[in-house]
This record gives C-alpha cells, sequence and structure tokens, in this order.
C-alpha cells in the first residue's frame, strides 16, 4: 500500500523537478530537490539560519541538527531514530528533516529506507531493489540492480490485483442492484398491504354495524321456537307438519286393516258359495236349509262397489310430501327469523326516509327499555343465540382478524426498511446467505446479518458465537498476505454479532466481523482475541469503497 501511494506522488511531480534529478545530491528524492538545487549554498531546511557549502553534502559528517545535510549517508542517523520507511507523502520525522535514503529503483516503484539502512551490509530489495543504498560496498557487499525483475513480478501480481478488483467493483455493483431491487420489493409490499388495511377496515366497520344492528334485533324477539329458531309461524308450521305426519301414518294403518277384511270377506263368500253348490237338498235339515236361503238373498242383493277412486285417493294421501304434490312446509319452515316485534312495527318502511329514520331509532329506544323493564324478553341473554347473530358476529370477527394480521406484517416490513444494512442498503442483497471456513477441528459459518457459528467436526451441535446486532466501524494496520488477502491498513467496516451462547465460566460468546474488500465472500481468519470472544476477518464484494481506484495506478519509471 505504500508503494502505490509513493508511485501516486512521484508520478504528480513537475518537470522542472524531474528535470533537475540529475544534478541532485545522493540520496535526495525529487520532492525535496529544491532544497539543494544552489550549487554556491545549502541551507539547513528546518534550520535556515544555518547554510553550508555544497562540499558538506553527504561528508559523513552530521552538520545540520535535522541531518539535512546527509540525506545518502548514515551520518546523522543518531539524531533520532527512524520509524520504518514512510511515504513521500508522509509527514518527514520531527528530528530528521528528510523521511529516508531515497531509492529511485528505476523499472519498479520509488522508495524511502531509513538512513540507519543505508551501507549497513544488507541488500534490502524489499524497498531498495536497484541496491543504491549500499552505493559503499560496506564489507564486500555488492546489491546488484534487480527493479526489473522484481518490477516484473510485481507486475504480474498487480495485474492480478487489478483484475480481482474490477471483479469485485462489478460484484459490488450487482449486489448494490440486487439490494435495491429488494428494497423496492419491500416498497410495493408495503403499499399493496397499506390499500389492503383500509379496504378491510371500511368492510369491518360495515360488517361491525351489521352485526350490532341484528344483535339488537333479536334483543326483542318475544317468541322463540323449542330449538331456539324460528317466529310463531314457524312453530306453527312445525307442529302441522308433524300432526300431519301422524294422521298419515294413521290413515296408512287403517288402509292396511281395510285390505285385509276384503280378503277374508273374500274367502267366507268363497266358503259360502262352495256350500250353497255342493249341499245335498234332499236333507232335511231346516238349520242348513236357513243358511243357503240368507246366502242367496245375500248374493242377490250384493252390489259391484267401484272402489278404484276411492284407493287412488287413499294411496296419494299416504305418500310422504317428497313424493306426492302436498303442502310445501319448506315455504312455511324458514330459517329466517322475525322478530315480532319487528313484524309489529313494519309500518315504518311506509314512511319518508327522513321520517323513517326518526321513527326507527324511537322505536328501537322504545323496544329497549321495555326489555330491560322486563316487559319484552331479552334473547341476547337466553344462553342461546340466533344463526344470524353468529353469522353475522363470525364475519365480523374473520375480517377483524385479518386486518389485525395485516397489521403485523405490515409493521415487520416497514421495521425492515427502516433498519440499517450497510452502505446502498448493499447487505440486505446478501441476508440470509452464509459463508464457512474450515480450521481444522471447526468449521466457522458467518449467516450475514443473521449469526455466526462453530461446528465441529467431530459430531454433534453447534455452538452460536454470536447474532447481528448492529455495524460498526475499526482501524486497522496490517499487511496483506501474497495472495492479496488481508485487512491492509486504514478504517474498515465491522459487523458485531453479540449474545451468542453462554461459555462456561465466562461471557456470552461475540465476534467482531471486520471486512475488507475482496472478489468473492471469504472467511479469512477467525481468533479468539479473549476468552469467548472471537474476530473473524472477512473478504467480501460488500466492503469495496464504490469510489476507489483499484490497484492503485500505473508503474512508471522514474526518468
Amino acid at each position: 500500500m505504500r508503494r502505490i501511494e509513493t508511485l501516486v506522488l512521484l508520478s504528480t511531480f513537475t518537470t522542472g523537478i524531474l528535470a533537475a534529478e540529475s544534478s541532485r545530491p545522493r540520496g535526495v528524492s525529487p520532492e525535496f530537490a529544491k532544497f539543494y538545487k544552489d550549487p554556491n549554498v545549502f541551507t539547513c531546511i528546518s534550520n535556515p539560519s544555518i547554510t553550508l557549502t555544497p562540499s558538506q553534502i553527504n561528508d559523513e559528517y552530521c552538520d545540520c541538527p535535522d541531518g539535512s545535510d546527509e540525506p545518502g549517508t548514515a551520518a546523522c542517523t543518531y539524531l533520532s531514530a527512524l520509524s520504518p520507511p514512510q511515504p513521500i507523502s508522509g509527514t518527514p520525522n520531527t528530528t530528521l528533516a528528510l523521511p529516508g535514503y531515497y531509492c529511485k529503483n528505476k523499472g519498479h516503484i520509488p522508495s524511502y529506507v531509513p538512513h540507519s539502512y543505508v551501507n549497513d551490509g544488507v541488500c534490502d530489495y524489499e524497498l531498495c531493489c536497484d541496491g543504491s543504498d549500499e552505493w559503499a560496498g560496506v564489507g564486500g557487499t555488492k546489491c546488484e540492480d534487480r527493479c526489473k525483475e522484481i518490477g516484473r513480478e510485481w507486475k504480474r501480481l498487480d495485474d492480478l490485483r487489478q483484475k480481482a478488483a474490477r471483479t469485485a467493483a462489478k460484484r459490488r455493483m450487482e449486489l448494490v442492484g440486487e439490494a435495491q431491487a429488494l428494497r423496492a420489493g419491500v416498497e410495493i409490499k408495503i403499499g399493496r398491504l397499506e390499500t389492503e388495511i383500509r379496504e378491510l377496515e371500511r368492510k369491518a366497520a360495515d360488517l361491525k354495524i351489521r352485526y350490532e344492528e341484528v344483535e339488537r334485533r333479536e334483543r326483542g324477539r318475544v317468541v322463540k321456537s323449542a330449538g331456539g329458531k324460528g317466529s310463531k309461524v314457524t312453530v306453527l308450521a312445525g307442529l302441522a307438519r308433524a300432526r300431519v305426519e301422524e294422521l298419515r301414518e294413521a290413515l296408512v294403518g287403517v288402509v292396511g286393516k281395510r285390505d285385509a277384511l276384503r280378503k277374508r270377506v273374500k274367502e267366507l263368500e268363497g266358503i259360502l258359495a262352495t256350500f250353497k253348490e255342493e249341499y245335498n237338498p234332499n236333507f232335511n235339515d231346516e238349520g242348513v236349509k236357513r243358511a243357503v236361503k240368507s246366502w242367496e238373498d245375500y248374493a242377490a242383493n250384493k252390489k259391484e262397489e267401484d272402489v278404484s277412486a276411492e284407493d287412488r285417493d287413499l294411496e296419494e294421501i299416504s305418500k310422504p310430501d317428497s313424493e306426492s304434490e302436498g303442502i310445501n312446509w319448506a315455504e312455511w319452515e324458514t330459517g329466517d327469523e322475525e322478530s315480532d316485534v319487528d313484524a309489529l312495527y313494519k309500518f315504518e318502511e311506509y314512511l319518508p326516509a327522513p321520517v323513517r329514520t326518526w321513527v326507527h331509532q324511537k322505536l328501537t329506544d322504545l323496544r329497549i327499555l321495555l326489555i330491560e323493564n322486563g316487559i319484552l324478553a331479552d334473547n341476547a341473554n337466553s344462553g342461546s343465540e340466533s344463526k344470524a347473530v353468529t353469522d353475522a358476529r363470525n364475519a365480523y370477527q374473520t375480517v377483524n382478524d385479518d386486518v389485525g394480521i395485516k397489521q403485523t406484517s405490515l409493521g415487520d416490513l416497514k421495521n425492515d426498511l427502516e433498519k440499517e444494512y450497510g452502505p446502498d442498503d448493499i447487505f440486505r442483497a446478501l441476508k440470509g446467505t452464509c459463508v464457512s471456513k474450515d480450521s481444522g477441528e471447526y468449521e466457522y459459518e458467518l449467516c450475514w446479518m443473521d449469526q455466526t457459528k462453530q461446528k465441529s467436526k467431530k459430531g454433534g451441535g453447534h455452538t452460536g458465537m454470536g447474532n447481528f446486532v448492529r455495524f460498526d466501524k475499526t482501524t486497522v494496520d496490517e499487511e496483506i498476505g501474497a495472495d492479496g488477502k488481508g485487512l491492509g491498513s486504514g478504517e474498515r467496516m465491522v459487523l458485531m454479532y453479540e449474545n451468542g451462547q453462554h461459555c462456561w465460566n465466562g461471557p456470552n460468546r461475540q465476534t467482531t466481523v471486520v471486512l475488507a474488500c475482496a472478489e468473492k465472500d471469504e472467511i479469512w481468519k477467525v481468533v479468539e482475541q479473549e476468552k469467548c470472544m472471537y474476530r473473524m476477518d472477512v473478504g467480501t464484494p460488500a466492503a469495496c469503497d464504490k469510489e476507489k481506484k483499484s490497484g492503485g495506478g500505473e508503474k512508471k519509471d522514474e526518468l
């Protein structure tokens, strides 16, 4: 990262400064060349009252209190130990005027090395690939220029980083688009639910009025059937039907007896007719003669009866209602219940609308007054409820319950819309998706906006390491690995997962998830910083800065 910043700053120097490079002393960068351009005199950078001759520059003797007269030697390192190499843009050390020894590194990236590294007998190729910091060859050390080789490898890796950065940027744009679409979907659902709720509330209000009217009407009922249903007409119709059924059954019994008697009469007639034909008239028996004479008189006076019409009538009457054209009981035995008081006061329907409303209210008040004074029956407390009241109440309650369910869903959606999902709402697109890492004995899992887990690979359940509660930020200063994975340095986004599974003899587990820009979602490292307090380093395109340039610019050779 420091090398990239150095490269960017070097590429912005003016042509005048670059042209003066050939005359500047060893170890001086183009940034400080202006202080060394006078061929006759040199003024200490931080102490302008002190002037030196150009021959005193890099003479291995520290003449300036700020060490600016020894840019290419280690003579002034005793003034102040310089911290690790600073970028060109860095603020100079408070004692030393120069940030370090400047390595041109042609073919790669210019850089500073601490003055203490100059002529120390070590080739510091990671900072000074041209080997110019060992110009004196102390102890026979000779550092060859490897900038082309190192620059070529850096370029190869930088191309990979650039490609990964472009892929990450593209994926980030896709996630933002998905998040926006999801947010728009939530907004559409909210609008639709609000419309549905308004319509259901109006319907519920109408049904409530209807229910109250039916219930109030029931309170004015005087007579109820034995089963708790029907007006007096319905009751009478039910009794009449039952009585008719009894009579029909009795008639069917009588007809059956009649038919049996007819059969017996025919049998007796047949016996007597046979007796008349077969008896001996010469047998002088007065009893027999009288019997034969009676049969002859009976037969002479017998008339054939036309019973066919009567039989048809009796047969038709004996049929059930469903098979005959009898009384249509359905017209009388209706499920509708009519209050007797309502029937009494139906005349109000013939009144003009304004008068009808006034009369209706007065009659209702009168009816309730009569009920309260015990004159009319209060059927609301009779222990049984009419079907009309039950249906009206159920219809109102169903719609009212539906309103409650939809209002709960609406509240959940509004809360989700107000919930923080990171920059550009980007983590809305990742919500619920998970990424895991195999770490020997355990497998660690991160589910975005949900929870973190530690799963044992030896079987058994998992351990909850925390539930997502909020976004946060932290500042890090770490190296990025050769594979390009790592947090680097600077401010990083943090996801806090807290209130996990309780730790034995300790607190509830929690995980600090530190994010860095990466080509794909990936857990890089999991460490237990304190007991049951974990830190998880994670790469994701969602953490990429949408305005940050990938790679840090092109590599330029120093001219």
